[in-house]
């Protein structure tokens, strides 16, 4: 059955595109049909992140009625499908935002995951996300100001019907000045669902337009990717052994002592 979720946060600047592009192309790298979509209509990046921003189509002309979702649908990382926004304003002055809803019942036929990268704030155009998503799951990082700000989407979510499964930890150096991830749990009133830490890769990764987890896959940001996708598709968790470096007498003496075949 599909599970649809939109991720959220209460600010820019938390992750959440990022988020939204990996945890994506986690879930195709499991085998599940996985779309995202940039749900951000004013503010897209999701195109940008995963090197869309050239698309003729793009969900604007959707939501203002002059083309099909099937139109707007590329091919991203791993089998991923991505619906991205484009980035002109007069684009996002034609959208209309409230045909989303249509949007997704176009696509529920077609996966197993929808994952919509909502705006961030309050406005007008964030709510619908929030509404239609089975369930929000937002992004905060370990400061005091992220945090208040993601408290009031929870509420905004729960006051338009939706309900928010938990928060991802994003951007966390596990510093003693950040603040635990008990604490963050009392404040939100939410479970945390899993920490990503602080990792030069994803900044890497963004600069080529790649997603990290293709391109940084034993980086530890990308471990905690796949983990939380796992978590969403109710897969085991492996973590891959990772191989030590051998240096010159380890990799003589293994040559020099192994057993013939």
């Amino acid at each position: 059955m599909i599970r649809a979720y939109t991720i959220a946060s209460g600010k820019g600047g938390t992750g959440k595109t990022t988020v939204t592009a990996n945890l994506g192309t986690a879930l195709a790298q499991y085998g599940k049909e996985t779309y995202i979509i940039d749900a951000d209509v004013g503010m897209a990046n999701l195109g940008l992140v995963l090197g869309l921003e050239n698309a003729s189509i793009t969900l604007h002309e959707v939501l203002a009625g002059k083309a099909k979702i099937g139109d707007a649908i590329y091919d991203g990382p791993q089998g991923l499908k991505v619906v991205p926004s484009g980035i002109s304003l007069k684009g996002f002055q034609d959208a209309d935002p409230k045909r989303l809803k249509d949007v997704m019942g176009e696509l529920v036929s077609r996966c197993d995951f929808l994952l919509f990268d909502a705006p961030a704030g309050l406005g007008s155009d964030a709510v619908i996300p929030l509404a239609i998503a089975d369930e929000v799951i937002l992004v905060v990082n370990p400061e005091i100001s992220s945090l208040v700000d993601a408290l009031k989407v929870k509420i905004l979510t729960e006051m338009v019907g939706g309900a928010v499964k938990g928060a991802i930890l994003n951007r966390a150096t596990l510093q003693d000045s950040e603040l635990s991830r008990q604490k963050i749990q009392q404040v939100l009133g939410v479970p945390i669902i899993d920490v990503i830490p602080e990792d030069p890769n994803v900044r890497r990764s963004s600069a080529c337009k790649v997603p990290v987890v293709s391109r940084h896959p034993d980086s530890p940001s990308s471990a905690a990717f796949r983990r939380i996708a796992a978590t969403l598709a109710g897969i085991e968790y492996t973590e891959a052994i990772e191989e030590k470096d051998e240096g010159f007498i380890e990799k003589l003496a293994r040559t020099l002592f192994r057993r013939p075949s």
